[in-house]
């Protein structure tokens, strides 16, 4: 069972995936399925964001923070 990745887990993976693109020297095949390991990264990691930014806008509404449960934005 593979275990759900941080934000930071996430984060460090494709500034990984990022140096190895970078240098250039990876094989065609590698470095597509690098291209594509980075660009699911980047959803991933915007998806977190974006959940983040709905919980702290609404704990912030209102005079007392409270949390309320919200719906994720489906694709």
């Amino acid at each position: 069972m593979t275990k759900k990745q941080t934000f930071e887990e996430s984060i460090t993976r494709l500034e990984e995936v990022v140096k190895l693109l970078e240098r250039g020297d990876a094989p065609l095949d590698n470095a597509l399925a690098l291209f594509e390991e980075g660009t699911e990264l980047i959803k991933v990691c915007s998806k977190m964001l974006d959940e983040a930014e709905q919980k702290v806008t609404l704990l912030t509404k209102g005079d007392v923070p409270s949390e309320t449960p919200f719906a994720p934005e489906e694709n």
